[in-house]
């Protein structure tokens, strides 16, 4: 019988909280306040969207969730980039948040620097991560040459920090959806969808699945993205682990913002449709954990 949606991010979630436990090797000789601050945001918690989507990728590529595993290494890179990124976004000269998924920010407990360097040092181990896809031999070295390749382009300047760039040079100065729209297609999308296509390549995807994967895993962020904005605005604080009317209190301009509510609402629905529709087309072994996935996210309540 097949668990539900739920049940199947948590099961992956646990797999990769383990993985992360073992990736930073024991016997580096690591700083010990520098392992401890990276550690601390890597176990915060938190969804593991982007590491689970590789895992529902690949098995909608192979067929088989146990085959789907070999993209591990790749699941908990992707989860470092992730956890860099929000050490740096909370920082005073970046959002200045004081809480995140319901803990003290990493700046709060270790200081600016060392937090600033923990997030350095987490990039970094993200590329030696991938790096032992193909050294296991799972995963070919001609895909995880690729998987690096798309990794430093989506989280470098063309990509999130392209788009966190862009947001906080734009700040009030956004005026239209297509302003709005790079910004969240950047600085959230982009690592989403690089997460599902690096998934699809470790399990050998074709070129027609690789570009559905795109279009899902962009369509998927940037609702997943208009979703957060939302529940800044409604949300529970106790839920979402951080305080809530930030981006008022930022002057920051959102989708709520511009459309109001009610549209807003109806773009999530939109694009989650047009996301699923991507995979279904594209000839997939199986499509029921991507589906289930974007019906979950369209959901959320944190």
């Amino acid at each position: 019988m097949q668990i539900s949606t739920a049940d199947y991010i948590a099961e992956k979630a646990a797999a990769v909280q383990d993985a992360l436990h073992q990736a930073l090797p024991q016997e580096w000789d690591v700083p010990e306040r520098l392992r401890e601050a990276m550690m601390y945001s890597l176990n915060a918690g938190g969804k593991r969207l982007r590491p689970v989507l590789v895992f529902a990728a690949a098995e909608a590529v192979h067929g088989e969730a146990e085959a789907a595993d070999a993209a591990m290494p790749i699941a908990c890179a992707i989860e470092m980039v992730h956890t860099y990124s929000l050490i740096h976004d909370d920082l005073p000269a970046m959002d200045d948040d004081d809480f995140r998924r319901g803990k003290p920010t990493n700046h709060k407990v270790f200081g600016e620097a060392v937090a600033i360097l923990a997030g350095d040092a987490l990039l970094t181990h993200a590329f030696y991560c991938v790096a032992q896809a193909a050294k296991t031999g799972r995963v070919s070295a001609e895909a995880t040459l690729a998987i690096v390749e798309e990794l430093a382009r989506l989280a470098g300047a063309p990509g999130m920090v392209g788009g966190q760039t862009a947001d906080l040079l734009g700040e009030q100065g956004i005026t239209t959806i297509e302003e709005l729209n790079y910004i969240h297609l950047h600085k959230t999308s982009d690592l989403i969808a690089f997460s599902v296509q690096a998934g699809g390549r470790a399990a050998g995807a074709s070129p027609r699945q690789l570009e559905a994967l795109g279009v899902f895993g962009r369509k998927l962020g940037l609702a997943f993205q208009i979703q957060d904005d939302i529940l800044d605005l409604v949300g529970d604080e106790v839920k979402l682990g951080k305080k809530t009317n930030s981006d008022v209190e930022q002057s920051k301009v959102t989708y709520p913002y511009l459309l109001g509510m009610d549209k807003s609402r109806a773009e999530v629905e939109r694009l989650t449709a047009e996301a699923k529709q991507a995979v279904e087309e594209a000839g997939f072994a199986i499509t029921d954990r991507l589906l289930g996935i974007a019906d979950y996210l369209m959901k959320r309540d944190h």
